[in-house]
């Protein structure tokens, strides 16, 4: 019985998926890849990467508004809690602190409202100490090592998300909105199919709408 289950288990694929909290088109993503989850055999292996480690250390801050450079000293706060929760409890809570964080950032449109942090940590019974990691560098390296995991093989050049299928990583899909139900799972057989692909790199156009997180 236990060797049925192990092997039940070994038919999931896993699939490393780096977000930012704070970013909203990796969030709309996410709420995708939760969908897939019920429809075909796949996991979300949750990781993190830093909007201000790429756009102000690795590019340099070059080309960024005052506006934006501002949000990105801000964007530190919420991944540097993740990782600190991580480190307290392991990483299978960064998949439900994500969630309570992205919801009241995104859905609930809470960016500049400062118990954001405190209420996701009660939410997915975290102490309320981590959120002291906001302001400090502590874990930062612990950020950078899983940032350049993706972004040392998908390039600079892109953003968040960033997902890892059969060995391949792939900035993307960015959508509007997230698919639901088999509509999900047939996107996601499109993507696998492309990151088979041998020596494909990129399908892309223009945004010309906001995403929604309905």
């Amino acid at each position: 019985m236990l060797d049925s289950v192990k092997n039940q288990e070994q038919e999931f694929t896993e699939v490393p998926f780096w977000f930012d909290p704070l970013c909203p088109w990796a969030w709309v993503t996410s709420r995708w890849l939760l969908e897939v989850e019920k429809v075909r055999p796949v996991r979300a292996d949750w990781r993190i990467m830093s909007l201000a480690y790429l756009n102000l250390e690795q590019r340099e801050g070059k080309g960024l508004s005052d506006d934006y450079r501002t949000l990105m000293e801000k964007a530190w706060d919420s991944v540097r809690v993740c990782v600190a929760a991580a480190e307290h409890a392991g990483r299978d809570v960064l998949g439900p602190l994500y969630t309570a964080i992205g919801t009241r950032l995104h859905n609930q449109r809470r960016r500049e409202d400062p118990t954001v942090i405190t209420e996701a940590l009660a939410e997915t019974g975290l102490p309320a100490s981590l959120a002291s990691a906001a302001t400090s560098t502590e874990y930062d390296q612990l950020i950078k090592d899983s940032h350049d995991e993706a972004f040392n093989e998908v390039g600079l050049d892109v953003g968040t998300p960033v997902l890892r299928i059969a060995g391949t990583a792939l900035f993307g899909p960015v959508l509007r909105q997230a698919p639901r139900g088999e509509a999900a799972g047939q996107l996601w057989d499109g993507l696998a199919m492309v990151a088979a692909t041998d020596g494909f790199f990129e399908l892309k156009r223009s945004r010309d709408s906001k995403p929604s997180f309905e």
